[in-house]
């Protein structure tokens, strides 16, 4: 049986970043800070973002040193707290995040099931849901607003496959889980205080192969899994019981290879994908229904690789992973007027490739 987690210290372990020593909180309203995940070093990198330019300047003392394989990175929407999934080690870190974006470590870590790999918190920042590719289950936290301190919710459910991404509807109340075994599937449990339960009468949705990519709208009504094995998008209508119905012409092929990540943006107006097989970003308009038609202005060309896509809060920039001999960290700002991605600037990672990246709300 799991562990809960055990209180946390008054005085925490100070692990690399402290641009602003002694001072813990939210950051400041003129920055945004981004994260990434590099587990080959066991690092997380810190920037600070210009949210006018969608700039990175790393900070001083980054990257700092995290758990064991550090696969996934969750911010709490308070921006006071980081977590970070070890699954080299099979716990979960939490870091306070300093005035000037620093990180500090707040010890000892909570241990959550093996293999940790993606991780999902609901828009309330109250609990904390964590996706266990050793040991194919999901392990759930309830969140200390004031300390970050987590603790287990129940034990460990199990969910039969390696879960390959998570996603919580906006309202909280269905958790979407994607994984591959003959075929790719999307697993639906109902969400009450934490606790979880497979959606009933079924669960399981069929969806196109390799599904490593998942994408809910911002209204919650539609559903979008990037499957890299068959080089598909599958497009799903949410149905009011949180259940899954295929869009007609779903999957939609595309003329690209390894479509394994995808992001909404925040208007919901466009999506775009991450192929990793041919070196670009795919970007698609978002009709009514939810079905997607490629822009005439794609794709757009990234660095080698591209397997992590996020968005910052003002719906302006996205950031890319591309997984280069060393890792790097792509920015682009977007034309909301027509969709299009314009390369801002390209920032090496150092250590490894970014498997995870998180931009302050």
């Amino acid at each position: 049986m799991l562990k809960k987690a055990a209180a946390l210290l008054l005085v925490g372990v100070v692990a690399g970043i402290c641009v602003s020593c002694g001072l813990t909180g939210s950051s400041s309203s003129s920055n945004r800070y981004l994260y990434a995940a590099v587990p080959a070093s066991n690092q997380i990198v810190a920037y600070r973002e210009d949210p006018n330019s969608g700039v990175l300047t790393q900070l001083a003392g980054s990257p700092i040193t995290v758990g064991p394989a550090v696969q996934s990175l969750a911010i709490h929407p308070s921006k006071k707290f980081l977590y970070a999934a070890n699954s080299g080690e099979s716990d979960i870190s939490l870091f306070s995040i300093l005035s000037g974006g620093g990180l500090q470590e707040i010890t000892p870590r909570t241990v959550a099931g093996t293999a940790p790999t993606v991780m999902t918190m609901d828009a309330a920042g109250s609990y904390l849901f964590v996706g266990n590719a050793g040991s194919n289950d999901i392990s759930i936290f309830s969140i200390d607003s004031s300390s970050g301190a987590l603790s287990q919710v129940g034990t460990n459910i199990p969910i039969g496959l390696t879960p390959l991404a998570m996603k919580l509807s906006p309202s909280g109340n269905y958790l979407y889980v994607t994984g591959q075994q003959s075929q790719g599937f999307v697993e639906v449990f109902t969400v009450n205080a934490g606790a979880i339960a497979p959606l009933l009468p079924s669960a399981v949705f069929l969806t196109g192969n390799g599904p490593y990519g998942l994408e809910l709208a911002s209204s919650g009504s539609v559903l979008y899994t990037a499957n890299k094995l068959d080089n598909t998008i599958s497009e799903f209508t949410v149905q009011a019981d949180g259940s899954l119905l295929q869009i007609t012409g779903s999957p939609v092929g595309e003329s690209y290879s390894g479509p394994c990540a995808l992001i909404v943006d925040k208007s919901g107006t466009y999506m775009y994908v991450a192929n990793q097989g041919s070196t670009n970003l795919a970007g698609y308009t978002i009709g009514s229904d939810g079905s997607i038609a490629l822009l005439t202005t794609s794709p757009f060309g990234t660095g080698s690789q591209p397997t992590v896509i996020a968005g910052d809060p003002n719906g302006k920039y996205l950031f890319v992973a591309n997984q280069a001999s060393s890792g790097s960290i792509q920015s682009f700002s977007l034309d909301t007027s027509n969709g299009t991605l314009t390369s801002v600037q390209t920032y090496s990672v150092g250590g490894g490739n970014a498997t995870s990246i998180a931009v302050t709300p």
